[in-house]
């Protein structure tokens, strides 16, 4: 057997030398000087090399360590060479199926066939809830109790549609990661089982129109981003859904048509839409213009100029003006259809400005952009009273002709 001061004086020649411990292992003693360990052995009748390494990375101790695991392989008829194989195979694999690594394969995938709005919500809940906690780990070896912590603590600050989409999503990685042999089974199925109960749905909170002055007036003193403000006061002057005003590129808009075109991808019901603009929302999106001109989008990140503002933008605002809790984004649009129906306009026009689906596809279909003209003058006389409103006219519901 060798001692570690023979492995260390070991002298080269001229021709590769060998030095050998015991149990086939041996010290390949190179003519550069190299010195690399090797095992010897014999498997399925045929004698075979097995790498362990260099000297003086491996020193004596450690080689014989590896030569005895070797043996105890070779006792339990496994050839060492293929266990080393396998083992960094599924080193590798570990590496490969992580659930990050699905997650992003999965959302490139997917990614073809949301809408823009869809696209940003799905990275933006990804980003901040599922692959902090579960990034690095290998998504074979996730647990049911581990996707449901995670939801917990999405559902723990009220978040329950996020939490909901979550499940959906993680379902989807899952099922993903099957099809490519990274998992064998889906532990992100019913999931829904152990989901916070969601509170009885209400309407978006809105103003009755008798605040609205009160409400015009603080945002006309509003002293944050402008791109904001004039995002709110558009969602009165056009009841666009929020997702489908912050995510607008400026390609939708034909201002000297005052009209705003979006296509179907982008809509909620999967239909395009058409927004007669009034003359007010014209003007608020030329000043836009001028403060986004170098963004595609009209109401861009402050931090990435080619990506939507943030869902909170638009509620965080009116927070900040006093009226949290009791005006959303979304609530305008009650609003709105509220104060038109008060008005006695054409229920018919009222839905279709609001995007509304229609009851009878066919009837959709073809109905999809009438009453352009009756919606642009309802909307103009509908931004003509706030313009009053604000400026101190007394709030009235005149009647209009059906």
């Amino acid at each position: 057997m060798l001692t570690a001061i023979e492995v260390r004086n070991a002298k080269p020649a001229l021709k590769p030398r060998k030095l050998f411990d015991g149990g086939g292992l041996f010290l390949l003693v190179m003519p550069e000087g190299g010195k690399r360990w090797r095992l010897k052995y014999r498997f399925d009748g045929k004698e075979k090399l097995l790498a362990i390494g260099t000297y003086p990375e491996i020193e004596l101790a450690k080689a014989r360590e590896a030569r005895d695991a070797a043996r105890k392989l070779l006792a339990q008829g496994t050839d060492p060479a293929d266990h080393r194989k396998a083992t960094r195979e599924a080193e590798r694999a570990t590496r490969e199926h992580t659930f990050g690594v699905m997650a992003e394969k999965w959302f490139k995938k997917k990614s073809g066939e949301w809408s823009p709005a869809s696209h940003d919500k799905a990275r933006l809940y990804l980003d901040r809830d599922l692959l902090p906690a579960l990034r690095a780990r290998p998504v074979a070896e996730i647990t049911r109790p581990e996707l449901v912590a995670v939801l917990r603590k999405i559902e723990a600050r009220d978040a329950l549609d996020v939490a909901k989409k979550c499940r959906g999503w993680l379902n989807g990685i899952f099922q993903f990661a099957m099809v490519e042999g990274a998992v064998d089974i889906n532990r992100a199925t019913d999931l829904h089982v152990v989901a916070a109960a969601a509170p009885a749905r209400r309407a978006h909170p809105h103003l009755p129109i008798g605040e609205l002055p009160g409400f015009l007036n603080a945002l006309a003193d509003y002293c944050g981003d402008r791109g904001t403000a004039i995002a709110i006061r558009l969602h009165l002057l056009t009841a666009a859904r929020p997702g489908e005003l912050r995510a607008a590129p400026w390609s939708e808009f034909d201002l000297d048509e005052a009209t705003w075109s979006i296509p179907a991808e982008r809509m909620k019901m999967g239909r395009p839409h058409v927004v007669p603009l009034p003359a007010q929302a014209v003007a608020l999106l030329r000043e836009l213009r001028t403060l986004n001109e170098r963004s595609p989008l009209a109401f861009p990140s402050r931090d990435h100029r080619d990506r939507p503002m943030s869902e909170n933008t638009v509620n965080t605002a009116i927070n900040r003006i006093g009226y949290g809790g009791r005006q959303t984004g979304h609530g305008f649009r009650h609003l709105i259809s509220t104060a038109l129906n008060e008005r006695g306009y054409n229920r018919d026009w009222i839905e279709r400005q609001l995007s509304h689906g229609d009851e009878d596809d066919i009837r959709a279909i073809y109905n999809g952009a009438q009453y352009l003209s009756q919606r642009r003058q309802m909307m103009q006389a509908w931004a003509d009273e706030i313009d009053s409103l604000q400026a101190g006219g007394n709030v009235t519901a005149i009647r209009r002709q059906a």
